[in-house]
């Protein structure tokens, strides 16, 4: 089984006329964990928008097994689930619907999968209820159901447990585990540590200043 690798290499970005990340590098492979930390307005969320290519730094690289993730961003695309602080969920649709659209434009899902996916995130209870009368922790749950679901080798994650009590916290982790036990990567932006494991976790603290 191929190791995939991660890199980020004097990473420099700007937000608006703000430098926010200056010469920033790291490295991670196929089971490990990097956790992002900093305080607000650090640029976590800039770092993880410029790993999945919603951002381009300034200056530096961002490279996937070896190449550029510019050099072929579907391809690149394809091989990541990114979590952005906003649940990214069709309000109208039921969460089992909204697994179907999201999974279903990148391969072939059954209803099966679906469940058995809602169920590992403790959400079949709503699965069948409309977005939009769901609570945030709630919408949370679903959404990490499919990130697990796209059985993607990347998982890029911004704040993953926000709105979730302490059950849910301990889901992530545990989500978290399993990605980098089938030989995945995580890079989450965190404010509080998650329940992950010290073994293969690597810590990137930003500073605000």
């Amino acid at each position: 089984m191929a190791v995939h690798r991660l890199t980020g290499s004097s990473l420099h970005v700007f937000r608006g006329e703000r430098h926010v990340l200056r010469g920033l590098s790291f490295a991670v492979q196929g089971g490990e964990y990097l956790e992002v930390t900093g305080g607000n307005g650090a640029g976590k969320t800039s770092l993880l928008r410029t790993i999945v290519g919603l951002v381009h730094a300034e200056s530096g690289t961002v490279e996937w097994n070896g190449q550029g993730i510019h050099a072929d961003t579907r391809a690149f695309h394809a091989q990541l689930a990114y979590l952005g602080h906003e649940s990214p969920l069709k309000t109208d649709l039921t969460p089992a619907e909204n697994l179907r659209y999201a999974i279903g434009i990148r391969r072939e899902v059954g209803a099966e999968q679906i469940s058995q996916a809602l169920a590992e995130v403790d959400a079949s209870g709503f699965a069948d209820r409309p977005v939009r009368t769901l609570s945030a922790g709630q919408r949370r749950r679903v959404a990490l159901a499919g990130v697990a679901l796209a059985a993607v080798p990347l998982w890029v994650l911004d704040e993953p447990a926000t709105h979730l009590d302490a059950a849910g916290q301990e889901l992530v982790g545990q989500l978290v585990e399993r990605q980098l036990a089938a030989g995945g990567i995580v890079v989450a932006a965190v404010h509080a540590s998650l329940p992950v494991a010290e073994s293969g976790t690597q810590r990137l603290a930003l500073s605000s200043k």
